[in-house]
């Protein structure tokens, strides 16, 4: 079976159905068992193993070396050039076709740089690779939408070690877009998160890191502890139509970012989201990136209402973020 979409009656959400992500080596691992490289296997993203992955869709880097490496994933969620069709199959039985694309973008040749660890031009070239992917998606007809994140840390999802994004073209829009976007429309002053980063700075207790480009707090309703949301200056709402520098900004802002929580809190996984507008959709939008430590377990009270409990508040974790931390790698 190919990967199908299925709503949710109840909420109004999709579900994905993706046999093949089950093939992924310990797909069903317990919590903290080693993940691939760590069990003997060598790591398909470091040079010299490029035989072990799919060929790569763009390198970045001089001639005859790459810096950064985008290639399809073995185990994509979704794929195909199926457009996105309704099949309603009872009452309260609806599918639809999952067709779309799913890449992997390795962060850098170290198998040891995570995001937190990558120099300044790193960065830059790390987020035009994400720009130049994005950009090549919306030129498909039947996609809508991509959803790019970092999974870092088995508690995240990373079911390998060596640094790396994973970007997802889709024929639909999830709900969570959806519901920001209806965000957007409902608020009447103007840009939500311009607003939002304005606030921010002028109250400054929830204030992480206020630069040329970029504003990163933690915000009043953070959801988990530490969570921090990074909103660029420049108003847009496409990733892929802001401009180098702002994309460059925000890239050395993320580093920054977790290399704070690192200093803080230890070696822990997280999770990097990024939220663009769909493609074609336009105003009222501002792409932005959220940082989501993986500190705290999702409970049955969270699972079931879906309200979540933070046992720590954002004044609190910003003003410890917000301490200038030597970092030794930051130009």
């Amino acid at each position: 079976m190919s990967s199908q979409l299925r709503l949710d009656p109840l909420t109004g959400k999709w579900v994905a159905i993706s046999l093949e992500r089950s093939e992924r080596p310990l797909a069903f691992s317990p919590r903290m068992q080693a993940i691939e490289e760590d069990l003997g296997h060598p790591c398909p993203f470091c040079p010299g193993n490029e035989e072990g992955s799919p060929a790569a869709l763009e390198t970045y880097g001089p001639s005859g070396s790459w810096l950064v490496r985008v290639l399809p994933n073995r185990y994509p969620a979704f794929e195909g050039d199926a457009p996105f069709v309704l099949n309603n199959k009872g009452p309260v039985f609806t599918e639809a076709t999952a067709g779309g694309i799913h890449e992997v973008l390795v962060l850098s040749p170290d198998h040891e740089a995570d995001w937190s660890k990558l120099e300044d031009d790193q960065c830059g070239l790390v987020m035009a690779a994400i720009r130049d992917r994005v950009d090549e998606h919306s030129c498909a007809p039947v996609l809508r939408y991509s959803q790019v994140i970092v999974n870092s840390g088995r508690e995240a999802g990373a079911s390998l070690e060596h640094p790396h994004a994973q970007l997802l073209g889709l024929s639909f829009v999830p709900r969570e877009l959806a519901d920001e976007q209806a965000g957007f429309s409902r608020f009447r002053g103007g840009c939500l998160l311009c607003a939002a980063a304005d606030a921010e700075e002028g109250a400054g207790h929830r204030l992480v890191i206020s630069d040329e480009t970029t504003v990163v707090v933690c915000p009043f309703w953070s959801a988990v502890p530490y969570e921090m949301l990074l909103v660029p200056r420049q108003h847009c709402a496409h990733l892929h139509r802001s401009p180098p520098d702002v994309l460059a900004g925000v890239g050395v802002a993320i580093r920054t970012a977790l290399a704070r929580l690192e200093a803080l809190l230890g070696d822990i996984a997280y999770n990097i989201v990024f939220h663009s507008a769909p493609y074609r959709a336009h105003e009222p939008y501002h792409w932005h990136v959220h940082i989501l430590p993986k500190l705290t377990t999702t409970a049955g009270f969270e699972l079931g209402t879906g309200v979540p409990i933070n046992i720590i508040t954002p004044e609190h974790a910003a003003g410890q973020l917000h301490v200038e931390t030597p970092l030794h790698h930051v130009a």
